[in-house]
């Protein structure tokens, strides 16, 4: 602290002298002070820019990125390999809208630049966990290449398979799913859509966490990959559980000798896929009008390629269901039905027509089987199913 001063004529004539303190050091703390607090209001601020920034653009980007939009690349050569690989990350952001959008992306050139092995995908339909998954590991084992799987689960499950698994990280966006409603149908085009991002996919089959399979692998893809007809069931019910359920308001997109029943359970080619997740002419008809008591995954998809595209259809699912105990349900299977007898029953010499000619092998999935049917279905011998 320093001291100064200066003259002043008083009053009384005389020189006063005033001294006038100084103290430097607390002025400059003063403005050092000043000058922190404008620095950090301006940090504050454009770090709340930077982060909506981040957030709003980042997040596209990464979204874009992640699902394979419009830079599925990521190395510098953007080879053909490269654009041909599917995305390593079910879980993406994008809306059902973006989704279906994106998968009906499809080669107007038949003829592949590549070798493409063309696989099954298999996409499951549960509430939760898969029960029955050991039995399904069996059955995929040693095939590797051939198959990709997809679940769609309620959206709160996160499953916890272990990295060994073919089930692990294969769990797609998923919403909520009512029985005979809509939504049933949305989660199956959701599955369709997710699969079809991968260019390597070429067969669909929708499965339910009852399902199993009956066949070995081998006589399994052989038999949907050799055929000339996708396996969705399409007929023509004339009763109240058909026919009856039809509503006059689905006209003229929909006419009742239009209108056609089938099996949920199918298993189509990736053509008839596009269809089902393009379509919208016939979803806001069937969305409005087919509300229970009629069952509209019973009744949207038989209808609807029925009317487009007929002649790809073999008429019958390749999945296996008792409806011979009544009700809307079908028979279910437990630990005590479970034997090698019970499956020659199940698979029988019933024929039926496959590539225009009639053949003893009519399914290759069979539902609907307990939690309790595991410990007996792993217990089963080779012959039974091949696997």
């Amino acid at each position: 602290m320093q001291a100064s001063f200066r003259l002043t004529n008083g009053e009384n004539g005389k020189e006063n002298i005033i001294y006038t303190k100084i103290i430097p050091g607390k002025s400059w703390s003063f403005r050092i002070l000043y000058f922190f607090l404008i620095f950090l209001v301006l940090g504050l601020g454009l770090c709340i820019i930077s982060m909506n920034m981040v957030r709003y653009f980042g997040l596209q980007y990464m979204t874009l990125k992640e699902s394979s939009w419009l830079e599925p690349c990521s190395d510098n050569t953007n080879s053909l390999e490269c654009w041909l690989r599917p995305p390593s990350n079910l879980m993406h952001n994008m809306n059902d809208t973006e989704l279906f959008w994106r998968a009906t992306f499809a080669p107007r050139i038949k003829e592949y630049p590549y070798k493409r092995v063309p696989k099954l995908a298999f996409m499951f339909l549960t509430r939760g966990p898969l029960p029955l998954s050991p039995l399904w590991e069996r059955f995929f084992k040693g095939n590797e290449g051939l198959f990709s799987i997809y679940v769609h689960s309620m959206p709160g499950y996160r499953a916890n398979y272990s990295r060994s698994s073919v089930f692990y990280g294969r769990q797609i966006p998923s919403k909520v799913t009512e029985w005979g409603k809509m939504t049933m149908c949305d989660a199956e085009r959701r599955l369709l859509a997710n699969a079809m991002l991968d260019l390597s996919n070429e067969y669909f089959v929708l499965l339910s966490e009852a399902c199993i399979p009956i066949r070995n692998f081998t006589i399994v893809y052989r038999y949907i990959t050799k055929s000339r007809y996708s396996f969705l069931g399409s007929y023509d019910d004339r009763g109240p559980y058909g026919r009856g359920r039809y509503d006059k308001r689905m006209e003229p997109e929909v006419t009742l000798k239009q209108w056609r029943k089938g099996s949920q359970w199918f298993e189509i080619n990736r053509e008839l896929a596009i269809r089902i997740v393009e379509d919208k002419i016939y979803y806001p008809k069937f969305k409005e009008f087919c509300k229970p008591a009629c069952y509209v995954d019973e009744h949207y998809f038989p209808t609807m390629l029925t009317i487009q595209v007929p002649h790809l259809l073999a008429n019958r699912s390749l999945t296996y269901t008792d409806w011979s105990r009544g009700g809307p349900h079908p028979a279910t299977y437990g630990k005590k039905d479970i034997s090698k007898e019970f499956f020659d029953r199940i698979v029988g010499r019933k024929m039926c027509v496959y590539n225009r000619h009639l053949v003893f092998l009519c399914q290759l999935f069979a539902r609907k089987f307990a939690p309790s049917a595991l410990e007996p279905l792993m217990s089963l011998p080779y012959d039974v199913f091949g696997y």
